[in-house]
């Protein structure tokens, strides 16, 4: 992925959950007539989704938003992993990166 990362991310996302472009074109509130032609777009990175609909996606997906602009495989599982952490664990991970760069 060297430029657009959403086609790819969007893709692999939707394949993780196990559903149809149409289906979650539906779920995210697109017209059932042109949800998948408008996903297959998306996937094919003919049209990129706004940051409204992203959200949406991303909500009905079960991943952050920045999960989507994550340019490599590592960058986005960390995004999901750190995304289902409390409050409390990011600090101590936010802690704990700190100090193992300053070492």
């Amino acid at each position: 992925m060297h430029n657009n990362p959403i086609p790819e991310r969007l893709k692999q996302a939707r394949k993780k959950v196990g559903i149809s472009q149409k289906e979650l074109g539906v779920r995210v509130g697109m017209d059932e007539s042109s949800a998948s032609g408008r996903m297959n777009h998306y996937e094919k990175g003919r049209h990129v989704p706004d940051v409204e609909t992203l959200r949406k996606l991303a909500k009905e997906l079960g991943v952050p938003l920045n999960y989507f602009f994550c340019e490599d495989d590592q960058s986005a599982e960390l995004a999901v992993l750190i995304a289902s952490l409390s409050s409390d664990d990011k600090k101590s991970l936010i802690e704990t990166l700190k100090q193992s760069k300053n070492e």
